[in-house]
């Protein structure tokens, strides 16, 4: 039987990439996005020539409004029928700043998106895959180990955060047979960090990790996968660094 699997921001970047992989692997895909509609549509041409045509949709949505979410859900159940898989992915940073510095404006922005919006997103799909089990991974961000020092306190906030909910709602949803893991990518080449106006952090950053480069949005997908399959169906309540050793 072909799987579901719905991904929350998989417009671009590390949801992109797994959802492509995905494809591949002729399951049924799902993904969010909040406002680049081209970039959706792209996302979903390059699905369906990797897997079968009509085998993805993309719904906009975004994660900190509950109704968003709700209907994103039941879109994709619409669908498909099933959700056998989440990847919850949706998440946002904000220009390089001391704590000192930052509006309560952003702060707010940050933690509504990445944790709250997380939540919700979790919440759903405990709910959907209660009476038949399935795979959570939440993406999560070696931000939350390292705490990014005069960048960005407020988003490794909201990754401990992440971490913090893989921990709890994986031995809440083990006896459902949901698994819940986290991964945590390092510095990644993925256009993020353009979107916050620091297009250079991965060549400056990249070589200074122990493998001397930045990682790929394939790399990180190929970890995701991983736990979502059942070739992972031992793993649960796991935090897996991908960081090139960082």
């Amino acid at each position: 039987m072909t799987k579901t699997v719905l991904i929350t921001g998989g417009s671009r970047g590390i949801g992109r990439a797994t959802a492509i992989l995905c494809a591949q692997n002729d399951w049924n895909v799902a993904i969010s996005y909040v406002g680049n509609r081209e970039s959706a549509d792209e996302t979903c041409a390059l699905c369906e020539r990797a897997g079968r045509t009509g085998n993805v949709f993309a719904l906009k949505c975004d994660v900190k409004y509950e109704q968003d979410v709700v209907d994103l859900f039941q879109a994709t159940l619409d669908r498909f029928g099933t959700i056998d898989a989440v990847v919850n992915n949706a998440g946002i940073v904000a220009p390089k700043s001391d704590l000192a510095d930052m509006s309560i404006e952003r702060m707010k922005s940050v933690f509504d998106t990445n944790v709250l919006g997380a939540y919700i997103v979790a919440r759903e799909a405990a709910r959907a895959m209660s009476n038949r089990g399935g795979s959570i991974v939440n993406v999560s961000s070696m931000a939350s180990k390292l705490g990014s020092p005069g960048e960005y306190v407020d988003y490794a906030g909201s990754k401990g955060a992440i971490d913090t909910l893989t921990i709890g709602l994986s031995k809440e949803l083990g006896p459902k047979g949901i698994r819940v893991n986290a991964v945590r990518p390092g510095i990644i080449d993925t256009d993020i960090h353009g979107s916050v106006g620091r297009p250079e952090r991965v060549a400056e950053l990249g070589p200074n990790c122990p493998l001397g480069r930045a990682g790929k949005a394939n790399e990180v997908a190929n970890l995701i996968y991983w736990l979502l399959s059942d070739d992972a169906s031992y793993v649960t309540g796991a935090l897996i660094d991908i960081s090139g050793g960082r």
